[in-house]
C-alpha cells in the first residue's frame, strides 16, 4: 500500500481521440483520499481511467503513482505492473474460477504461495460479507455478491490506487446502498487512494473527499464535496447536485437574472460580472393564482411558465422557463388539476436560501 505521506496520484493527461475529442485535465489525490469524477456521458471520464490504468497511452503529460512515473510520452508501464486496480460496472470475474480463486488470482500472479493466497482471499471475502461463498462460481452469485467479490479481488492485490468506474450502475436501489456502504467502509479501512467515476451526487457525497467535474474533456470545477454540491458552477453540476442555477450578472452589489424576469438579489461584496444564483428546489414556494408568493424584504418573487411536470414520490418536480428553474410541488398542491404545461405560476424563494456564485471564479479551492 501507499505510505501515508506525499501525493499518491499525480496526473496531467492529454489523450486525443479520432473525431476530434481531446481529454486535457489534471488530477491529484493524497494517500487514502477518495476523489470523485463527475461528468456527462462523453465527457472523458472513462478515457481518464484508461489513461490512469495504462489502457490508453498519453499524447502528452504524465501519470505518477507515488514517486514512480508510470505514463509519459517516453514511458509506459503496462497495466499489470503499475500498482493500479480497475473495477468497472461489470465485475469481470473469471467464470471458470470460484470466488476464492478469483480473489486469490492477483496474489498468485505476484508469486504469493497458494496456501497464503487462499487464506488472504478467505479473509477478504469475509470482510466483504461473503464468508462461506468462496467455493461458488460467479454464476452462482447475485449481482451484488459479484461486485463484492470483484472489490475483494482488487483490494487483496494491495494496489496503490483503485479506480472505480461507476461500480453501482445496474444494481437495484437496496443492493446499491449496501455496496456503497461496503465500498465506504472497506476502502477507508484499507487506506487506499481511490478515484471514483460516477453520475451520482449520492455516491460522491457518501464516498468522496473531493469532486472533479469534467465536461467536454476539461475540468470545469473541483473542490471539497460539500462546496461543489452547494455551489455548482455549471449547468451540469447543478443538475447533478439537484439545485437551481439561474444565470445573471452582478452590478454595484446587486444580482439580476439574465432572462429578464425581474429577479433581483443583494450580492454585497461580490465583484461585478457574470454570476449565477443557486438555490434548492425545496427552498421555493409556488402558487397558481396571482397574489401568491409576494416579494418582501427577505423574499424575491417572479412569474414563470410550466415547461414540464416530472412525477416524483412526494408529488412532482415542476420545471419552469424564463428563467429555467425546478420546484418541488406536493401531491396535495397538484390535486386541483390546475397545474399543466404552459400555465403561468407565481414563484418565490427566501433570500437566505440563495447563493450568488461568480461565473468566472476559480474551479475549486485547491489546485490540481
Amino acid at each position: 500500500m501507499t505510505t501515508r505521506s506525499g501525493v499518491a496520484l499525480d496526473a496531467a493527461v492529454r489523450v486525443e481521440r479520432p473525431g476530434g475529442f481531446v481529454l486535457d485535465m489534471a488530477i491529484t489525490a493524497d494517500p487514502g483520499e477518495i476523489v470523485a469524477v463527475l461528468g456527462p456521458s462523453g465527457a472523458g471520464k472513462s478515457t481518464l481511467l484508461g489513461a490512469l490504468a495504462g489502457l490508453d497511452r498519453l499524447d502528452a503529460g504524465h501519470v505518477r503513482v507515488g514517486d514512480r512515473t508510470v505514463s509519459s510520452r517516453e514511458r509506459h508501464v503496462p497495466p499489470a505492473h503499475r500498482g493500479v486496480a480497475l473495477l468497472g460496472q461489470d465485475s469481470l470475474l473469471f467464470p471458470h474460477l470460484t470466488a476464492r480463486e478469483n480473489v486469490a488470482f492477483p496474489m498468485r500472479a505476484a508469486g504469493v504461495p497458494r496456501a497464503i493466497a487462499r487464506d488472504r482471499a478467505d479473509d477478504w471475502l469475509d470482510r466483504l460479507g461473503l464468508a462461506g461463498l468462496g467455493p461458488r462460481r460467479p454464476d452462482e452469485l447475485s449481482g451484488g455478491q459479484q461486485q463484492r467479490a470483484a472489490l475483494a479481488r482488487a483490494l487483496a492485490a494491495e494496489p496503490h490506487v483503485v479506480l472505480l468506474d461507476e461500480p453501482l450502475t445496474g444494481l437495484d436501489v437496496e443492493t446499491a446502498s449496501e455496496i456503497r456502504e461496503v465500498l465506504r467502509r472497506q476502502v477507508r479501512a484499507a487506506e487506499v487512494t481511490t478515484v471514483l467515476v460516477t453520475h451520482s451526487a449520492v455516491d460522491a457525497a457518501a464516498l468522496a473527499d473531493r469532486i472533479f467535474v469534467v465536461e467536454a474533456g476539461i475540468v470545469t470545477q473541483r473542490g471539497p464535496v460539500a462546496e461543489v454540491l452547494r455551489s455548482p458552477r455549471t449547468r451540469f453540476a447543478a443538475a447533478v447536485a439537484g439545485v437551481n442555477r439561474i444565470e445573471g450578472a452582478v452590478r454595484a452589489g446587486q444580482w439580476a437574472d439574465a432572462a429578464g424576469a425581474g429577479i433581483r438579489i443583494p450580492a454585497p461584496g461580490t465583484a461585478d460580472g457574470r454570476a449565477h444564483a443557486v438555490f434548492a428546489p425545496r427552498a421555493m414556494r409556488s402558487a397558481r393564482t396571482p397574489g401568491g408568493p409576494a416579494a418582501a424584504g427577505d423574499v424575491v418573487a417572479w412569474t414563470a411558465r410550466v415547461r414540464r411536470i416530472e412525477p416524483v414520490p412526494f408529488g412532482a418536480r415542476v420545471h419552469t422557463t424564463s428563467p429555467d428553474t425546478a420546484i418541488e410541488v406536493t401531491a396535495d398542491a397538484l390535486a386541483d388539476g390546475s397545474w399543466e404545461v404552459g400555465c403561468e405560476v407565481w414563484l418565490s424563494v427566501d433570500l437566505a436560501a440563495v447563493r450568488v456564485v461568480p461565473a468566472g471564479a476559480a474551479p475549486g479551492s485547491r489546485s490540481p
